[in-house]
């Protein structure tokens, strides 16, 4: 049985930095391509960021580009969300999701198989 498990979401300043990390088990990530997705409220679900296997990373979302980072523990089967330079509009519910084995290797809600449950992060103003 698979799962993917979300941490490290909570509240934060505007300028405040999170890293999120997504635990994998009976999935292995490094196999596949993987990404990084959130909903904020009244809105639809959207890429952030995304990797492939070779490590080689997408940025789906302009308005993170500079300040989000994935990275991938294959170790550990655990991705990474780093995110610095917080915003308001930041703020949502971040989930990890995975598309195994890789067939559009797209950074688009639909394209994930599998997904986790979210973490909600903040950000206040």
């Amino acid at each position: 049985q698979w799962q993917l498990a979300e941490t490290g979401g909570g509240l934060v300043q505007s300028g405040g930095s999170l890293r999120l990390s997504c635990a994998a088990s009976g999935i292995r990530l490094g196999a596949g391509y993987i990404g990084w997705f959130r909903q904020a409220p009244g809105k639809e679900r959207e890429g952030v960021l995304c990797m492939d296997s070779s490590g080689r990373s997408t940025n789906s979302a302009e308005s993170v580009r500079g300040r989000f980072t994935i990275s991938r523990d294959d170790a550990r089967n655990t991705m990474f969300l780093q995110m610095n330079t917080l915003k308001p509009e930041d703020t949502a519910v971040y989930f990890c999701a995975a598309d195994l084995p890789p067939v559009q290797s797209m950074c688009s809600p639909p394209a994930m198989d599998y997904w986790g449950k979210g973490t909600l992060v903040t950000v206040s103003s």
